[in-house]
């Protein structure tokens, strides 16, 4: 067995493996090094501040990639300007290696507007500011959200959340004042239910209990009721109920009746105020005694235009005064 291993073959074959082994690895590292420019280098040069657009051709010139990425806008610099590189200048570099740009962008990068409606306005204020946001004008209509954003204004127009302006962009907000007070009610009565449901909501009132004679949800329903009643004085936010139907508010006066006896009460806020005029009497703890207070007739005197004396008159006798006793 040990001779047929130490036979002269044996080590032919050997040494022709080794060979092959040693020349396989050989052409592998010349493949590696041709194709990788094994030992070539090239000098990353100064691009910085050039205009991109410069500083691309400089690149392509000495054999190199680049890859362009946007810097936060900064005014200090020129639009589209090369603020920094990727490896440094004067770094040492293989053929083909990329190079990163940080480019000054030409503006601001667009913000997204946040979605502040219904909020709080000094919430809305502070999201603002921190996205680089400006409030403008703060304009206050009636509504029941007191001091919540109702809408938002961009260059005269209504602008919705997740729409872009540009960075310190000046937004104007529409801001709820609080619903008003003794406000007059509406009249419904004979509209349809979808034209009392937008009057309703344009003076700021609820739409309360909705009653259709057949029971469906027909909005072209006549409206033939309502509460509280036409005229009557109420706060902004309160609900007003309706009741529809299908016929005309003369054929409902069986139950327009109904309901009256139901809802129609003495409004306090619609009764007349007393004018300035109108005596109104105070009850007096202590009894009154009607009878009437005597008047006391005073004698008459002539003028004497002869320069005569005047004849001696007596005095008209007066009556005695009555006593009035109060108990």
């Amino acid at each position: 067995m040990l001779r047929s291993f130490f036979h002269w073959k044996v080590f032919v074959n050997l040494i022709v493996a080794l060979v092959i082994f040693v020349g396989v690895v050989w052409l592998t590292f010349r493949w590696l090094e041709f194709h990788t420019n094994h030992g070539e280098e090239i000098q990353v040069p100064n691009v910085v501040n050039m205009k991109v657009q410069q500083a691309i051709e400089v690149l392509d010139d000495q054999g190199l990639e680049y890859e362009v990425d946007s810097f936060k806008y900064d005014p200090k610099f020129k639009p589209l300007q090369v603020l920094k590189i990727y490896p440094n200048p004067g770094s040492r570099v293989k053929d083909g290696r990329t190079i990163l740009l940080k480019v000054n962008p030409k503006t601001y990068a667009p913000v997204a507007i946040p979605d502040v409606l219904d909020r709080y306005k000094y919430l809305a204020f502070r999201k603002f500011d921190l996205l680089g946001l400006k409030v403008g004008d703060t304009i206050y209509e009636p509504n029941i959200q007191k001091d919540a954003v109702i809408r938002m204004m961009f260059n005269g127009r209504v602008i919705k959340p997740g729409e872009k302006v540009p960075m310190y962009s000046t937004l104007d907000l529409v801001i709820g004042s609080g619903p008003m007070r003794n406000v007059v009610i509406p009249n419904l009565v004979g509209r349809t239910v979808a034209e009392a449901k937008a009057i309703i909501a344009q003076n700021y009132f609820e739409v309360g209990l909705v009653e259709h004679e057949d029971g469906l949800s027909d909005d072209s329903d006549i409206i033939y009721y309502q509460d509280p009643a036409s005229g009557s004085v109420r706060d902004q936010g309160m609900q007003i109920d309706l009741w529809a139907s299908k016929k005309t508010p003369a054929e409902m006066q069986s139950k327009i009746q109904k309901l009256n006896s139901i809802y129609k009460t003495t409004d306090i806020n619609t009764m007349p105020e007393p004018s300035d005029n109108e005596f109104i009497p105070v009850p007096s703890e202590e009894p009154v005694n009607n009878t009437p207070k005597p008047t006391v007739e005073k004698p008459k005197t002539t003028t004497n235009t002869n320069n005569t004396k005047p004849s001696e008159t007596k005095p008209a006798e007066e009556k005695p005064a009555k006593k009035v006793i109060v108990e």
